[in-house]
């Protein structure tokens, strides 16, 4: 009982203080990468001439390696040293950015992309344990304060900085910035952060089996879903060749239907052998009886729909921004940089607000607000709109997300035992990066579909017909957009404007996809809020 109350009460050092930023730091550098490539991408599209199908690899897959190892590099931070793990991370996060920043085409830039995502898979669960290690009393609510703030700030600049970056020197900069940032980073961790482990971890036993299960699992729901409009649902459209492999477009069924069965066997396999391992008492990735907790559960339940649905936005907002609507990148990154602010502001007032309402309450309002903006948005969105128009909705869809972002971690964890933080903490976090993985791809998926039917219209429409009408409206579909600017910057004219609005009306289509999976994490907040009220069993 004396250590215990010793590590609660005894104030952290100066040193621990200077630790905390540079863990903040590391983790800003992921959270500054997502949100930096979203405004290049519409410039790395052309320049590498990307498909809509590689365009949504190049976020996707970041976000489904990170998920697929979250849980596993947890396990052994806990088991190799907390520090030690990050350092490792941030140096394999450097090399995945200068790869990525020499990618001559979208083999190696997605190759790089999760290069960058098993760095990544490294920093994030080190950061967390041993900020929850270090941090003890009242001393845990200031750290993750600061905590907070770095994040929302890095959030902040990612669309400033993509944009800058992007248009005054070029789009390879975005992933060589984290070149110097990362070697800062990691050479403050040398000095500041000091080494912990959980010595509860056995030495033996490691879930290899399960990490492959889960592994395999994502990895084929997330390809299902982005090549799913492309390959045939059920019926092959084209051939698939990878790695000298070749699925014929000949064959009885496409491929996606074989993959989604090795998706759901995965993902079951995942959970059965979790369940067995378990019940013998050995180590496991995932505990499935803190899913017996109502507040987990319907937690983590709602911060996975939730992150389908804020992800999509940040896939195809930006195509539209720069290819339909016309806008650089720098314009492109001040308009989505209202909903940064938003986050950033009402992530602050958070805490406040939970004292009257409390933090399921917060939530819903949040959520609420992400829904109103949205759906505004989807309403104002037009080839011509302006960009202060189109950026008031985003910063009330920015006030929602910080507000449920910052409110929905200690709601899901509430009841979880202190014992099992850590644990508890990866699993929410998996949970997020798989919804984000998710978002992407249904958001790719449902701008393809509705391309094929609004180009079409639209040019039908302006009267436009003939061959080269046709293969402008294929292009324009495969190069999410890019066909686009390339057009207005040879001639413009009527078929752009055409385009455009084509383009436009798609990109309503995925904001309103996106917008139902905001409402249905907003009954499930309100279910939360319901089960909240209740103590655990």
């Amino acid at each position: 009982m004396t250590a215990i109350s010793e590590t609660i009460t005894t104030a952290p050092t100066r040193r621990d203080w200077l630790g905390l930023g540079a863990l903040a730091a590391g983790l800003g550098m992921i959270v500054l990468d997502g949100t930096i490539v979203g405004v290049a991408l519409p410039d790395i599209v052309a320049d590498l001439h990307l498909t809509l199908s590689d365009a949504q690899w190049v976020g996707s897959l970041y976000a489904a390696v990170l998920a697929a190892l979250l849980l596993s590099a947890g396990r052994l931070a806990d088991r190799w040293g907390r520090k030690r793990l990050f350092l490792v991370g941030i140096v394999v996060f450097v090399l995945g950015s200068l790869w990525a920043a020499t990618a001559s085409g979208a083999g190696s830039l997605i190759a790089a992309r999760a290069g960058q995502a098993i760095g990544a898979a490294m920093i994030m669960p080190s950061t967390l344990s041993t900020v929850n290690a270090t941090f003890r009393g009242k001393y845990r609510a200031a750290a993750f304060g600061v905590w907070g703030a770095v994040i929302s700030g890095a959030a902040a600049v990612g669309p400033l900085a993509g944009g800058a970056l992007t248009q005054y020197a070029s789009w390879p900069w975005i992933f060589l910035v984290n070149l110097p940032l990362g070697a800062l980073v990691f050479a403050a961790a040398i000095f500041t952060v000091r080494e912990t482990k959980d010595p509860g971890v056995k030495k033996r036993g490691g879930d290899v089996l399960g990490a492959v299960f889960s592994a395999i699992g994502f990895a084929a729901l997330v390809f299902v879903v982005i090549e799913g409009p492309d390959l045939g649902w059920w019926t092959p459209k084209e051939d698939f060749a990878i790695l000298g492999f070749t699925w014929p477009a000949t064959a009885p069924v496409s491929l996606v239907v074989p993959l989604a069965v090795v998706a759901v066997l995965g993902i079951a396999g995942f959970l059965v052998w979790e369940q067995q391992r378990a019940r013998r008492g050995r180590p496991v990735l995932l505990d499935l009886t803190l899913f017996r907790l109502p507040t987990f559960s319907w937690g983590n339940l709602t911060a996975g729909t939730i992150a389908v649905g804020e992800f999509a936005i940040v896939f195809v907002l930006p195509l539209c921004l720069v290819n339909a609507l016309g806008f650089d990148a720098m314009g492109a990154g001040l308009i989505l940089a209202g909903m940064a602010l938003g986050a950033f502001v009402s992530g602050a007032l958070a805490r406040h607000l939970a004292r009257a309402l409390g933090a399921p309450g917060v939530v819903i309002v949040g959520l609420v607000l992400e829904v109103i903006g949205v759906g505004t948005l989807a309403l104002l969105l037009r080839p011509d709109s302006a960009g202060g128009v189109l950026a008031i909705p985003l910063v009330v869809y920015g006030l929602g997300l910080g507000l449920a972002s910052a409110q929905l971690t200690g709601t899901v964890l509430r009841d979880v035992p202190v014992a099992q933080s850590g644990q508890g903490s990866a699993t929410q976090s998996t949970v997020r990066q798989v919804g984000s993985a998710l978002g992407t791809a249904l958001a790719g998926a449902a701008l393809s579909i509705a391309l094929a039917m609004t180009l079409p219209a639209a040019t039908g429409d302006a009267g436009l017909s003939g061959a080269h009408v046709d293969q402008a409206v294929q292009t324009t579909r495969s190069s999410a957009g890019a066909t686009i600017s390339v057009l207005r910057a040879q001639h413009g004219g009527a078929i752009v404007d055409a385009l455009s609005a084509g383009f436009t009306d798609a990109t309503r289509v995925a904001l309103l996809v996106a917008g139902v999976f905001l409402v249905l994490g907003l009954v499930g907040a309100l279910r939360v809020r319901a089960v909240a009220r209740h103590p655990a069993p």
